[in-house]
């Protein structure tokens, strides 16, 4: 693979991440203890199952991501879904504790390594897939965030994108229109 695609690859994976990652916190800011447990429906999931989800998949998948499969035995994905009594600060500090995790497994990454083989439930898959999994999968979960924020705090949301009926004056000012182009990788 040539280096500077590699580079470029990995660098805006990360930044994109970590600009999804920032959507959940600024989420997070916005909310109340009980609002991380609220559940539209029985069937339906908490914020905070959400993020024990999230933390469980990052735990598993980016720990010892070049020589482990990235479903690990000690991991209880159906317990994921199950509603605990966690408190705000214990929520954030899974979230964290996945993100720390996963991030670092990224930033560790070579451009070499994009081009390795690794397995997941035993599937191989090479490295640049698994990330662009995660891409997918995370936004995912994120959005499904940041909807319950919106759905909880109604009238009271503060809008994490441009508001609606503002996007020409948001084109017609200046500075960086892509968000994820303010992180660093």
């Amino acid at each position: 693979m040539n280096k500077s695609l590699a580079t470029d690859f990995l660098s805006t994976a990360i930044k994109r991440l970590k600009y999804y990652k920032d959507l959940g916190e600024k989420t997070f800011a916005q909310l109340e203890e009980a609002d991380f447990h609220y559940s539209p429906g029985p069937e339906s999931n908490s914020i905070a199952v959400i993020v024990q989800h999230l933390a469980g998949n990052m735990l598993s998948r980016w720990t010892n991501f070049l020589e482990e499969d990235g479903e690990k035995p000690w991991r209880q994905r159906d317990e994921e879904f199950e509603p605990h009594s966690y408190s705000k600060k214990e929520v954030l500090a899974l979230w964290q504790k996945g993100w720390d995790c996963f991030l670092g497994a990224l930033e560790a990454l070579s451009e070499d390594d994009l081009i390795k083989t690794v397995h997941i439930r035993e599937e191989p898959l090479s490295v640049i897939d698994a990330i662009n999994r995660q891409l997918a999968h995370y936004p995912y979960h994120i959005g499904q965030i940041v909807y319950l924020g919106r759905m909880i705090k109604r009238e009271n949301w503060h809008n994490l994108s441009i508001p609606k009926g503002h996007s020409l004056q948001y084109n017609q000012s200046g500075g960086v229109k892509d968000p994820a182009k303010n992180y660093e990788k």
